[in-house]
């Protein structure tokens, strides 16, 4: 017989959410990319104007301190901040690190070089990206792919100039940016198979501020008009917007796929460079440009091809039923 002072069973805990799950659109990555890509040429001219007057450490501050209002504006707009809860604090702290790096020399070489030859040298991204895919992706890279990595490093010679004075202490800030880039964009992925877009760049924004404003008041110069200050808010502003779009691009399609539009930056640098600091790129400058991006797309056509054929010998034993 059942005892009346008998404690009722626990309750059940209550489910959790579920988990992030990443669905592949390539046609949206495309696009979300352009939009970065547009974004960034706007923010990159900016930067190079910011950098002029001010320590690039103080410009990547506001970069990031500036972004975190569009930024937490989405995040609460699509989800609200419960989405920031994570798992993988580590992952992102790595991210922050590898992305604030990337950024720094990416905008300290805008302060050394051209316009166009340092966004032009930042294209080795992608080459890189192709590379390290391999090994910490898990992607498969043939020799077609292979090949056109090969050439697209011949085009960064031909850009560099060897010998010239142009492969000297700016070009390879611009080269070691573009390291560093690549290995955030894999971060990026691997992050994106359990973590919201969002989750990522508020993450990654709000632990950049942090690691900023350690060093800030080593180099601090205060902005010398409202007209400075608006100026490096305006970085923070379209920086902010154009990571949301890359890590929504980077969430939606194999990288590999959506790197080789990063490309289109260089007709918007070449434009800039000329309209603002009348920069005009060398004929063999466009030359290696011309090389790389050929690289690019070739290594776009191979992984459609790919794509393809495993969708196609997916659909294959259900054609057979």
């Amino acid at each position: 017989m059942r005892s009346v002072n008998a404690s009722p069973p626990p309750a059940p805990p209550p489910p959790r959410p579920p988990a992030f799950v990443r669905t592949d659109n390539t046609p949206r990555g495309i696009v979300m990319m352009l939009g970065s890509v547009t974004l960034f040429a706007v923010m990159n001219v900016l930067i190079k104007l910011a950098a002029e007057r001010y320590p690039v450490l103080e410009v990547t501050f506001f970069r990031n301190a500036v972004a975190l209002v569009p930024v937490a504006l989405a995040v609460a707009m699509q989800g609200g901040f419960r989405s920031l809860r994570t798992e993988r604090p580590g992952a992102h702290l790595w991210r922050a690190g590898i992305g604030l790096t990337s950024m720094t020399l990416m905008f300290w070489s805008f302060h050394l070089l051209p316009l166009a030859d340092a966004v032009a040298l930042n294209f080795t991204a992608p080459l890189f990206l192709t590379a390290l895919s391999v090994p910490l992706l898990g992607e498969r890279v043939g020799v077609h792919r292979w090949s056109a990595v090969a050439v697209g490093f011949v085009g960064v010679l031909v850009m560099s100039r060897p010998g010239s004075g142009m492969l000297q202490f700016g070009a390879l800030v611009a080269i070691c940016a573009a390291f560093a880039q690549s290995l955030a964009m894999v971060q990026i992925r691997q992050l994106s198979r359990t973590e919201p877009p969002n989750t990522i760049v508020f993450w990654f924004t709000l632990t950049s501020t942090v690691l900023c404003g350690i060093g800030l008041p080593f180099v601090w110069v205060a902005p010398a008009t409202w007209a400075d200050l608006g100026l490096l808010a305006a970085c923070g502003l379209t920086g902010g917007m154009a990571q949301l779009f890359l890590t929504r691009a980077y969430a939606l399609a194999p990288a590999a796929v959506i790197a080789p539009f990063s490309y289109a930056s260089i007709l918007c640098a070449a434009l800039f460079g000329w309209l603002l600091w009348g920069e005009v790129p060398q004929v063999q400058t466009m030359a290696g440009v011309a090389i790389v991006v050929a690289s690019g797309l070739y290594i776009l056509h191979r992984e459609t091809r790919r794509n393809v054929a495993v969708v196609q010998s997916a659909r294959a034993p259900e054609a057979a039923d």
